[in-house]
């Protein structure tokens, strides 16, 4: 909004000079503007000199902050995860829908292909985000919509449910397997756009095999755990509740740590792109250990060890 001008006021006129004695300052010159007294420019100098300590101070702060934060431990990380040896980056929120995605594929034992057509086309749908919105009714990882009969509200945007719902279509869809990523996708989703899918096939290729892989390091993730997380019951609750439904039976064991029995590698993967979500301090498997600010790295051990989850 633009506000109205302030109106200008001129100072009252001084009385004149008694005659007969005569003013011993200049007349100004018409056009030219009286030059400003000598003090206010000194005055000026002064106050810009003064905040030359201020200036001082605030780098200090800043630079005591910075070295207080690397003494106690907790650098900044940036979060998101990686494929090693591509190009391929997602955020931890984006990992750990895909993660989900190759979860369901692999519960029902679909072959890798599956998991391959559905991250590529929830990438086009919502860019693999559990959406609240979308064109129409359209909701959720898949951009599913209710109307059609996908599901409530609530279920399509439930990822576990979503998944599944995509792959239900899937497996009907002729050769499936062997057709062309994007015409199969579509076949599913009836888009508008219905060769949009083609250009996330690179990315899905990468991505799902890291998701897949019997071998720990395929996926590397990193995240900043929170100020003040949840209470450590909460999270134990939504971890459990989680594994459940996608990485097998947890068990809590006395020291808070939670437990995945006969859970491989996959699963490994799938709780580290979950870490950031669930508040992981700490996921060990067979001699392998992964935390946010580090990552994996080998911690070799003369026996073999379940996928355990640490929270605290």
């Amino acid at each position: 909004m633009v506000s109205s001008p302030v109106a200008s006021r001129r100072p009252p006129a001084r009385a004149a000079r008694p005659s007969g004695r005569p003013s011993s300052r200049p007349q100004a010159r018409a056009g030219r503007p009286a030059a400003r007294p000598p003090a206010r420019r000194t005055a000026h100098r002064s106050r810009a000199g003064g905040l030359w300590p201020l200036l001082v101070v605030a780098v200090l702060i800043a630079a005591v902050a910075l070295v207080w934060r690397e003494e106690e431990g907790t650098p900044s990380v940036p979060a998101g995860c990686a494929v090693p040896g591509s190009d391929v980056t997602v955020t931890t929120e984006q990992a750990a829908n895909a993660a989900t995605i190759a979860a369901v594929a692999r519960s029902r034992g679909l072959p890798p292909r599956a998991t391959v057509i559905a991250l590529a086309t929830a990438q086009q749908e919502s860019r693999l985000r559990n959406l609240d919105y979308g064109d129409r009714d359209s909701l959720g990882l898949f951009q599913q919509r209710p109307s059609q009969g996908w599901g409530s509200e609530a279920q399509v945007q439930d990822p576990v449910y979503s998944a599944g719902k995509f792959f239900d279509g899937l497996v009907k869809v002729p050769d499936w397997e062997t057709g062309d990523l994007t015409t199969v996708a579509d076949a599913v989703q009836r888009s508008a756009f219905p060769l949009a899918y083609r250009q996330w096939t690179a990315m899905a290729e990468s991505l799902a095999p890291a998701l897949l892989a019997d071998q720990p390091g395929q996926l590397s993730c990193s995240y900043t755990p929170a100020a003040e997380p949840a209470t450590v019951a909460e999270r134990t609750a939504l971890v459990t509740e989680a594994a459940r439904r996608e990485a097998g039976a947890p068990t809590v064991e006395t020291d808070g740590t939670v437990t995945i029995a006969d859970a491989g590698w996959p699963e490994a993967t799938w709780a580290v792109t979950h870490a950031e979500r669930f508040g992981l301090t700490e996921v060990t498997k067979d001699g392998w250990r992964w935390t946010p600010a580090v990552g994996w790295e080998s911690t070799p051990s003369t026996f073999e060890l379940p996928l355990q989850l640490q929270l605290s």
